[in-house]
């Protein structure tokens, strides 16, 4: 286990319920190569923290990467509201085209 990946863990055990940590152990697992660590992570942030508005775009790129385009579609979709509902418009605007690439959607379509 890399040096990062176990200061991360450490610190999950003394903080259990903290967004942050969850979401920089499935970047690190990601990066790392642990795809379904990755996912697991990823998944259960979006169960437990659906406010947390980063992990929408990087579990529909890993769903994308894994060939589940409806998944990553969906949770684009998901996103896009709760970006929305805490008035992040950077986040927003990059579900927004995150989605509309996912759903083959051009901008010259409107």
């Amino acid at each position: 286990m890399s040096h990062r990946l176990q200061q991360l863990t450490d610190f999950l055990h003394e903080s259990p319920n903290d967004p942050f940590l969850k979401y920089a152990l499935a970047t690190e697992h990601l990066k790392l190569g642990h795809t379904e660590s990755a996912l697991r992570y990823y998944e259960e942030l979006l169960d437990k923290h659906p406010e947390y508005v980063g992990t929408y775009y990087h579990l529909g790129k890993l769903y994308e990467a894994m060939d589940r385009k409806d998944d990553a579609i969906s949770v684009y979709e998901k996103g896009m509201q709760a970006a929305k509902n805490k008035r992040d418009m950077h986040a927003l605007s990059e579900l927004q085209a995150a989605f509309r690439s996912a759903a083959g959607i051009d901008d010259d379509d409107d």
